[in-house]
């Protein structure tokens, strides 16, 4: 993309009936835009023209609970084994932006304290209606990478390393430069796939610029993605805001690099100083696109994507103020497919899911698997007479009793909260568990261990 192109001002002039109202999107007008941007907050904008280039997560029932201080890896705790009284969180809902901003931020820093550090509840969760892919293809936790060191199995043409965060699990990649960067083991995603990511913004960040941003690039076009343009592009533009709100817009450009469709919205779920930590999920279903901060959908585009172009994943950091400033990522999962819930679990007998997540040495739900347990729900209420087994799975980590007990007991979550929260009859569902003795994948990578990690439902 050249610079030329590239060259344009920021414009907010949303009118929202509410902060994190959903956005219906518009088709682009040249003249009314041209307009907008004359009228808009031209004075004193900063162009835009940057270059743009730039689970473990298991989660359910109950709180987000801050992480533990690991045992000793010479007692090699069991990947999945049940600690009751301080379950660890393997995501990041808790995490804090450190006090001082900085991209060689290390663990130990104190944290700000903010509203992410509130427990959320499945309940808060009731309208979120995102289902993970059936198959997960891509886990990025950044295990492999020593701390310092920019990840092997990622390009830039910016800079960043790998930290590690005080009050957080695992580890990160602080994005400490404008610029592009995206992960070489995505290649060309397929027309229905979802993608999580968990993000942290430092404090103090000027609501000027882009932000960041996700490219959905045509691969064809530009197989040097750190040298494309927006032929057949779509971007996801999300900032996390200078003041009480943050804000995103959605753009996409045909085969003859013409912008086809813009929208602008506010937000409240992701803003520097207030709200640093959020969950992004994004969910393709052929041409259609859907975008989610924590449980909130901000966008739902039903002609985003053209179903004709092989589209890869392109990060993009431009901001305004870069000195002391990171943009921090970690828990990359991709997953593909979709997932046909009545039809498998009536039809065929039986249906799997890595959706319902949990806490990491715990059976506790996290609350992001509301749209699964929503989805499992209905079939059952529409099914009175359908008596299922759910059965819970682990992956290989630690000994084989441990993660047979935690299996058994992670189907009994299920079942207490398809009870529970969707009035199914516990009577009608039995539990077991088979811990780690029936994988799907390989237990030696990430993806595979992600896939046998899993919940399924057998029809009696």
């Amino acid at each position: 993309m050249t610079n030329n192109r590239l060259m344009s001002v920021v414009v907010l002039t949303v009118v929202l009936t509410a902060p994190a109202a959903l956005a219906q999107v518009r088709v682009y007008d040249p003249k009314e835009t041209a307009e907008r941007n004359v009228e808009g907050r031209v004075n004193g904008r900063i162009d835009q023209g940057i270059n743009r280039g730039l689970d473990k997560v298991e989660e359910g029932i109950g709180t987000i609970f801050k992480k533990k201080e690991k045992k000793p890896r010479s007692q090699k705790p069991a990947d999945d084994t049940y600690d009751q009284s301080t379950p660890e969180a393997e995501t990041n809902e808790t995490v804090n932006a450190p006090e001082k901003a900085s991209g060689r931020q290390r663990a130990g820093r104190e944290p700000v304290a903010s509203r992410a550090d509130e427990p959320r509840s499945l309940r808060a969760y009731s309208k979120f209606d995102f289902v993970p892919g059936e198959k997960v293809v891509a886990v990025e936790d950044f295990a492999q990478d020593a701390v310092g060191d920019f990840p092997a199995k990622w390009n830039t043409n910016a800079s960043g390393e790998v930290v590690t965060l005080d009050g957080q699990s695992g580890k990160w990649l602080a994005v400490t430069q404008n610029g592009y960067l995206y992960p070489e083991f995505l290649k060309v995603l397929p027309e229905n796939f979802t993608l999580e990511m968990n993000m942290v913004i430092t404090p103090g960040l000027d609501n000027n610029m882009l932000g960041t941003a996700l490219w959905f690039l045509d691969s064809k076009a530009y197989p040097n993605l750190l040298q494309s343009g927006t032929v057949n592009a779509v971007q996801v533009q999300l900032h996390p805001g200078g003041g009480d709100k943050g804000y995103s817009y959605v753009k996409a450009w045909d085969a003859a690099d013409a912008e086809r469709l813009t929208n602008e919205l506010y937000t409240d779920q992701w803003v520097s100083g207030k709200k640093p930590t959020v969950k992004l999920s994004v969910w393709r279903q052929k041409t259609r696109l859907r975008v989610y901060l924590d449980e909130t959908k901000i966008w739902d585009i039903p002609r985003a994507f053209d179903p004709a172009t092989p589209y890869r994943l392109l990060l993009e950091r431009g901001f305004f103020t870069t000195e002391n400033q990171a943009w921090y990522l970690s828990n990359l999962r991709v997953a593909v497919g979709t997932p046909d819930t009545r039809s498998k679990l009536i039809t065929e007998g039986k249906f799997s899911t890595t959706g319902i997540l949990f806490d990491v040495n715990s059976a506790t739900i996290k609350p992001e698997s509301y749209g699964v347990l929503k989805e499992i729900g209905t079939v059952l209420k529409e099914n009175a007479s359908v008596q299922v087994k759910i059965i819970g799975h682990t992956d290989a980590d630690g000994d084989d009793a441990s993660n047979l007990a935690l299996s058994k007991r992670r189907a009994d979550s299920v079942r207490a909260a398809l009870s529970k929260e969707f009035g199914i009859d516990a009577s009608r569902m039995d539990t077991d568990g088979k811990g780690e003795s029936q994988p799907v994948g390989s237990n030696t990578t990430a993806e595979g261990k992600a896939n046998n990690r899993r919940v399924e439902f057998i029809k009696l």
